[in-house]
């Protein structure tokens, strides 16, 4: 089965190297294909951590995830919560 969804970025730095490689890691982890595509453009592999970083994603920008497989929605579910939030916000 074939899930999309459309993301909001939430990092205020966008998908720089830390919030590009957390997302790569879980992609990969998932055990699935992902995919990543910045607005109308080519959908790169999610689990490529370069292929993420050269989308050039910046706060505030949309980008669509595509899954294909057994667990498509939950492997989504768990993507979109990463995206959507601000790895950049100082922790204590």
């Amino acid at each position: 089965m074939t899930v999309s969804r459309t993301v909001r970025i939430g990092s205020s730095h966008g998908l720089h190297a830390r919030p590009a490689k957390l997302f790569a890691q879980a992609a990969k982890e998932a055990g699935i294909p992902v995919t990543i595509a910045k607005d109308s453009g080519k959908a790169v592999n999610a689990a490529s951590i370069l292929g993420v970083i050269a989308l050039a994603v910046e706060h505030g920008d949309y980008v669509t995830l595509t899954a294909d497989g057994d667990n498509a929605e939950n492997v989504l579910d768990t993507l979109t919560e990463l995206l959507t939030t601000d790895h950049d916000e100082a922790t204590v």
